[in-house]
């Protein structure tokens, strides 16, 4: 299954190629991330980077992604918004804003959320998502307090 990850807001390509590196550093996720880019506005240089595309299969892969993606947002200041789409149309969107305060169980209900989702009623188990949670919790970057946002459609 892939799932394409769109980012928006004035620096969108940005937040994806940190998050492409991101995701590539993940042992489970290497080599299922793929960017597409779109051709350059007139008076640019270069292609955009408009999405990433990242192969789910069986095994720890969609755990492994949920957690590299909230870490990975855990790490980011303000405003910034992504959007999963999944097979089918559906979508799955997550706003971060101060997620750094989310406590070790909100957390982990978070992964447990989005590997669901992304599962279409997931196959992963509540221990491999509570051992994997623990290493996107280490990943405080930033301010503290708030919440996150994430809406199935």
């Amino acid at each position: 299954m892939d799932v394409r990850v769109l980012a928006d807001g004035q620096d969108a390509a940005d937040q994806l190629r940190s998050l492409q590196e991101w995701l590539v550093g993940v042992e489970e996720l290497r080599g299922r991330v793929t960017a597409e880019e779109a051709p350059p506005p007139p008076g640019k240089l270069g292609p955009v980077l408009e999405t990433l595309v990242v192969a789910l299969g069986p095994g720890g892969a969609v755990t492994a992604f949920s957690v590299a993606v909230l870490a990975w947002l855990r790490t980011r200041r303000g405003d910034v918004r992504i959007k999963l789409t999944l097979l089918g149309g559906r979508s799955l969107e997550l706003t971060a804003r101060r997620v750094s305060g989310l406590d070790a169980e909100a957390l982990r209900r978070q992964v447990a959320d989005m590997a669901d989702a992304l599962a279409k009623g997931g196959a992963e188990g509540e221990g491999e998502v509570e051992a994997i949670a623990e290493i996107a919790e280490g990943g405080n970057g930033g301010e503290t307090g708030g919440t996150g946002r994430r809406e199935l459609r």
